[in-house]
């Protein structure tokens, strides 16, 4: 080794001490600064209790929900979304809001005063015009400003348009608290990945993306997320980004979902079976593994008109994401059609005829019934003039009606139906004997193309 390579050895040696010595400084600094954590998560639904049961397993943790019955339910260790297993939820559970690890729940605001994380989860729908409803959101954030304190951090999880955050909520929680945003109090932005009804991909599972609104904060708020989250975190670089890469994670997989729902369509009208061509296509290594059907629910089927929405302030009409919009919006309409044709090839009359929908919720094995597209195929076949049997094992009745004003079941009928449409894939579909709930003259239409192909008469 020359004399210049000896010393230049040394040097870089040199410099790697130096970085080492400064990262565990900085480990060090955030391990004493997360001793000291308080958490309120804001809702308890889908995405809050996941999140808030977490981060109870190392923190104090004191859940806020201004539904009394819900806050009931989750202190007794009973989560009806079931999202959380009871004894999940009963190891983290404690009787009163403390310094030390557990989880709290509460409809009472002096009871998160004390904390100096607050972490946001309130849904974002949209409204009959499909424009983007943040009046959730931002009631949230006007609660949390009346127990904000300087040095806290406010960290949303919903999923908003690139600037939300900071155009839209930012502003509540200055003008309610009286304090001065990034002096005062600061705001982080880390996007939720829950799967509702997934019990393999769970929160912690999940590579989760964080962001602050200075370098520092953001350091801090992905330290926070990082030691709960064993899959690891994604430090972005801005809230914006961070708001962005959500709102196109489920724009795109709902463009996917549209060109396949359009491929359904088209080779429908040529005799060709779709899950076939899928199926030989898919044997190609990069090819997308989309398959066709309804899509719906608070994520996939909202999230795309919130970008929309934010490019149109800014002059640009969306054609593809406005597209497959309207694609898979049709979806329901497009089931309905299909299966009174297929009576009609039957010589089964649609009028008066007794259908069966099996499954209401959005997705398959979930309680969710929040923007379910199943309903588009029960108020379409009623309008056809048959009488429909909604039967769901996982969703509640009572939040059905609520939500949408059709009766559902959850206790399988005990009568026959001229036609039965297979609507949503939940696993105590799979086994269901069919035959004991067709008339002689009958048909089954599978949208997911779960059952047997031998007793099925058409998938979507």
């Amino acid at each position: 080794m020359s004399k210049v390579e000896e010393q230049n050895y040394f040097k870089n040696e040199f410099i790697d001490f130096i970085k080492n010595l400064f990262c565990n400084f900085v480990h060090r600094k955030y391990v004493i600064l997360m001793s000291t954590v308080k958490i309120g998560i804001i809702g308890l639904g889908y995405v809050g209790l996941p999140l808030a049961r977490l981060f109870a397993t190392k923190y104090a943790v004191v859940g806020f929900d201004i539904n009394q019955q819900r806050v009931n339910e989750l202190m007794a260790g009973k989560d009806s979304t079931l999202e959380v297993a009871p004894d999940a939820l009963k190891t983290v559970l404690v009787g009163a809001s403390t310094s030390e690890k557990g989880l709290f729940c509460t409809t009472d605001i002096q009871d998160i005063k004390d904390c100096n994380y607050y972490i946001i989860t309130m849904p974002t729908p949209v409204d009959k015009n499909n424009t983007p409803v943040l009046i959730p959101l931002l009631a949230a954030s006007k609660t949390v400003a009346k127990v904000l304190k300087k040095g806290d951090v406010v960290i949303y999880e919903s999923t908003v348009y690139p600037g939300a955050t900071e155009e839209d909520c930012i502003p509540v929680l200055e003008k309610e608290s009286g304090l001065v945003f990034n002096q005062d109090f600061f705001a982080g932005y880390s996007p939720e990945r829950i799967n509702p009804g997934d019990k393999i991909n769970t929160i912690d599972k999940i590579l989760k993306i964080t962001s602050g609104s200075t370098p520092e904060i953001a350091k801090k708020v992905d330290a926070l997320y990082a030691s709960v989250v064993t899959a690891g975190t994604y430090l972005a670089p801005s809230i914006k980004v961070a708001e962005a890469a959500k709102v196109i994670e489920n724009s795109q997989r709902d463009i996917n979902i549209a060109f396949v729902n359009e491929l359904a369509k088209i080779f429908n009208l040529m005799g060709i079976n779709t899950h076939e061509v899928l199926a030989a296509a898919g044997t190609k290594w990069n090819f997308l593994p989309f398959k066709p059907g309804l899509v719906g629910g608070h994520c996939i089927g909202v999230d795309p008109y919130y970008l929309a929405h934010k490019a149109k302030e800014y002059g640009y009409h969306p054609e593809i994401i406005l597209a497959g919009r309207r694609v898979n919006d049709s979806m329901g309409t497009y089931v309905a059609a299909e299966v009174t044709k297929l009576m009609i090839k039957k010589d089964v009359a649609v009028k008066d005829a007794a259908i069966l929908v099996l499954g209401i919720t959005f997705k398959e094995n979930c309680s969710d019934v929040r923007n379910t597209r199943v309903v588009d195929i029960v108020k379409e076949l009623e309008d056809f003039g048959t009488k429909v049997t909604v039967y769901d094992p996982c969703a509640d009745p009572k939040e059905v009606f609520a939500e949408h004003g059709v009766v559902s079941q959850k206790n399988q009928p005990n009568m026959k139906f001229d036609g039965i449409v297979l609507a949503v894939a939940h696993t105590e579909f799979k086994d269901i004997d069919l035959k004991k709930l067709q008339k002689e003259a009958s048909i089954i239409y599978d949208v997911k193309n779960y059952l047997s192909s031998k007793i099925v008469d058409k998938t979507l």
